[in-house]
């Protein structure tokens, strides 16, 4: 199926290892945005919807809204049932990335990985993600942010920094960064 158990330890969700888990039952439970979208030839709630067909449109505007794209939304041709093509209908890689954000938080999952999720966004993507982050926080929802700009870190609450596949550092997200933030300064 693609998925390669750790080499040590475990990864569980909800106390049960995953490799357990029924491949099918755990794409619910988690959420995953990649750092370059694709998105599927279908309407643009079909893509959030991650084209499961009992989705409903209430599920798919909440999961937009809760991203922070619902009004970016609005505002294509025909809102979500714009049909996405590769020749019908142009993206740019922000609008796309927001879209699979929304894609990623459909029916809130429990644990959600976000791979550079500001790498393609302009000012007002930048500044829904931060929004969004902080809502995942607040709803107590469990995410890992893949990221290397420090300014996307705002809200988590703990940082690993690793280095050349090694772990760096660890600890409290104000501890960790003013650990770095001061070697740089001083540097400078």
């Amino acid at each position: 199926d693609g998925d390669l158990p750790p080499s040590h330890g475990s990864v569980r969700l909800d106390g049960v290892d995953i490799f357990h888990w029924n491949r099918q039952d755990l794409g619910q439970y988690v959420g995953y945005l990649p750092q370059n979208v694709e998105l599927f030839p279908g309407t643009i709630r079909d893509n959030i919807a991650r084209m499961d067909p009992t989705g409903t449109d209430a599920e798919v505007i909440e999961a937009a809204q809760f991203a922070g794209c619902h009004d970016m939304i609005l505002r294509l041709p025909k809102g979500y049932e714009t049909e996405f093509s590769q020749h019908m209908l142009s993206l740019s890689p922000g609008q796309r990335q927001r879209i699979g954000l929304a894609r990623a938080l459909f029916r809130r999952p429990s644990f959600v990985v976000l791979d550079e999720p500001n790498s393609n966004l302009d000012g007002e993507g930048e500044i829904a993600l931060q929004q969004t982050i902080l809502r995942m926080k607040q709803a107590g929802m469990t995410f890992v942010l893949v990221a290397h700009k420090p300014s996307i870190v705002t809200h988590v609450d703990k940082i690993l920094m690793l280095q050349d596949g090694a772990m760096k550092d660890f600890g409290p997200r104000d501890t960790v960064l003013g650990k770095y933030v001061k070697s740089a300064t001083q540097m400078a």
